[in-house]
């Protein structure tokens, strides 16, 4: 059975000294401190990577004048080295006179910026649905770079490929490959260069992106509806890059009307009338390619004011004549059309007297139904029954004058023998 043993040692620690790795940018300051833990009044000195003495306690052996004392005590001693280089770089060895000596080791690593990201384009313009590359190259840091790409406030990615010179430094180079649009045109394009030694060191460039013109048709007037007799401009408004250098003016299907002016981007048409409704449409073109817009001219009917009318008369079988008030023939016609048709408002008025004769003939008829319901039921309360009384045994007179005088009450009731007749 086979047992395995991990020993976890501290790199820069040993059992009573302690330092620290120290990381600084070529041509800056390092400080390198040997500290001792529960010192005995043992010598702590410095080496260099090639194990030469920098400092024996508070005395500098080594000439060289870029390391200075910065601190000594019983439990530090703390060494600056100015102005580093990339020879500088190596494990410093803080070594304590024990027996055995104890050594703690402090290893240097010099940082070298790179130098300004150059961004290289393969198209310097380009049109709108290709693609494009562009280059970013960080040279000469140590150690390698990395690069980033920002198109506007989106965030991209590119290929890196990383190339090691042969005094150990790096050139970073990105590769950035993307299809533009014409809303990319003039957005910039930013390559960003992350390294330990520095911060925000990046480069940009424009981006340039033809694209064929938009084009769109303004009726500059009239301001609502074209009526006959009416005069329009419009206005053919197109946008692109390179900037449209050929606007023309066509009907569909048929000619311009004759007398149609064209100025520049505008075409202007006197005298509307109907023979001109159709589509008219404006080509614009550049160097990319060719757009157009249209719009189709319906031209509505000339304004027109109907007469107000006064009275209206209706007749019924009893011959009765009926004035209609003023109030009811008030309303003026409007002139203006409903939506997308100018004939929408014709014939309105006389929709509104129709209505009210209708009406007045509707009250004449229950008028008269009210006036025959009535008329019936009066004759209906005075109906009565008539009885003539003969009198009783007439049968046995001899004449007419004696039926009469033997009739049974005699002349004492000939008041009651009266006949009325409506």
């Amino acid at each position: 059975m086979m047992s395995v043993c991990l020993c976890l040692c501290p790199a820069v620690q040993s059992q009573n000294l302690v330092t620290d790795n120290v990381a600084v940018v070529e041509g800056e300051v390092a400080v390198i401190s040997c500290r001792v833990k529960n010192n005995d009044d043992s010598v702590i000195q410095l080496l260099n990577p090639n194990r030469q003495t920098i400092y024996f306690r508070d005395v500098r052996p080594l000439k060289d004048a870029r390391f200075q004392l910065v601190n000594f005590s019983d439990n530090e001693l703390r060494v600056s080295l100015s102005n580093v280089t990339l020879s500088d770089e190596g494990r410093y060895v803080c070594q304590l006179y024990t027996d055995p000596p104890q050594e703690a080791y402090a290893d240097i690593t010099v940082l070298i910026p790179p130098g300004n990201p150059i961004i290289e384009t393969r198209d310097g313009q380009v049109i709108e649905g290709n693609e494009t590359e562009m280059t970013c190259t960080a040279m000469g840091s140590k150690p390698a770079a990395t690069i980033r790409w920002m198109k506007g406030d989106k965030e991209l990615q590119g290929k890196s490929k990383v190339e090691e010179t042969y005094d150990t430094m790096f050139t970073v180079t990105s590769q950035l490959t993307f299809t533009v649009t014409k809303e990319d045109d003039g957005v910039p394009v930013v390559c960003i260069v992350d390294h330990p030694a520095v911060k925000d060191v990046q480069a940009q460039t424009y981006l340039v992106v033809h694209y064929k013109p938009e084009v769109k048709i303004v009726v500059e007037f009239p301001d609502g509806l074209p009526r006959e007799g009416q005069n329009m401009e419009l206005s053919c408004q197109a946008k692109g890059k390179p900037h449209p250098q050929q606007i023309n003016w066509v009907k569909v299907d048929d000619d311009l009307p004759s007398h149609a002016l064209i100025t520049g981007p505008d075409l202007y048409i006197e005298n509307l009338n109907k023979t001109y409704n159709g589509t008219y449409r404006c080509f614009a073109a550049n160097s990319v390619g060719e757009s157009y817009d249209d719009y189709i001219l319906y031209v509505y009917d000339a304004p027109t004011t109907t007469p107000i009318p006064t009275t209206a008369t209706t007749t019924t079988p009893t011959t009765t004549t009926i004035s209609l008030p003023e109030a009811t023939a008030d309303t003026t016609p409007s002139t203006e059309p409903a939506a997308h048709d100018s004939r929408a408002g014709e014939g309105a008025p006389r929709a509104v007297d129709h209505a009210v004769i209708g009406g007045v003939v509707a009250v004449v008829v229950f008028a008269m139904l009210c006036l025959l319901i009535i008329l019936g039921r009066y004759f209906a309360r005075h109906k009565g029954t008539y009885f003539t009384h003969e009198a009783k045994g007439a049968d046995d007179a001899a004449d007419a004058d004696t039926a009469i005088i033997n009739a049974e009450g005699g002349h004492n009731n000939s008041d009651e023998k009266k006949e009325y007749y409506i």
